[in-house]
């Protein structure tokens, strides 16, 4: 994910929104994954002040998945990390394939997530599991985040997609705002 991508999604969301032609958003990827994370190179090249624009694009387009006046879903399949994850996180319900999986592998470079998920994975699965998830690094497999509670819906492959529009389409009527208290 890099600030080219996040300007591309904040683009789009400001067509969908002033479009009138949608009444819901799937975010989804390539078939390998939903969102690996912040693109290391460019996190590794920025210091100072730029870096801190740069964690600041991301927060700001967190913010306004979370805050999107419409359903966001994430459609997630393959690898959901790191900001990809705060990404996840921020969107209104998430449906994932059996064979996702999910972690902030920052930690094991000593990097914390800087993208909103600090606050939003402890209001979804309690201090405890957060800290655990932040610090450990692990990959938590697709059926385990089910049982979590961090994804909504298991799909096939086949099926994501489509079952993420069905998601999204339940949403309609349901207040969008309530995941951004505090970010």
């Amino acid at each position: 994910m890099t600030s080219v991508v996040l300007g591309e999604l904040d683009d789009l969301l400001e067509e969908v929104k002033g479009g009138g032609l949608f009444n819901a958003v799937v975010i989804a990827a390539n078939a390998k994954s939903f969102v690996t994370g912040a693109e290391i190179a460019e996190v590794a090249a920025v210091a100072g002040l730029r870096a801190r624009e740069f964690a600041e694009r991301g927060q700001s387009t967190c913010h306004r998945v979370a805050a999107f006046p419409l359903p966001v879903v994430a459609a997630i399949r393959g690898y959901c990390l790191g900001g990809g994850l705060d990404l996840a996180l921020a969107c209104h319900g998430r449906v994932a394939t059996y064979e996702a999986s999910f972690g902030y592998p920052g930690a094991a470079l000593g990097l914390l997530t800087g993208w909103g998920g600090t606050g939003r994975l402890p209001d979804l699965l309690g201090k405890t599991t957060a800290m655990e998830m932040f610090l450990t690094a692990d990959r938590i497999p697709a059926t385990q985040a089910m049982t979590m509670g961090l994804i909504d819906e298991l799909a096939s492959s086949r099926d994501l997609i489509s079952t993420a529009a069905q998601r999204a389409q339940a949403l309609r009527g349901v207040p969008m705002a309530r995941n951004t208290v505090g970010r």
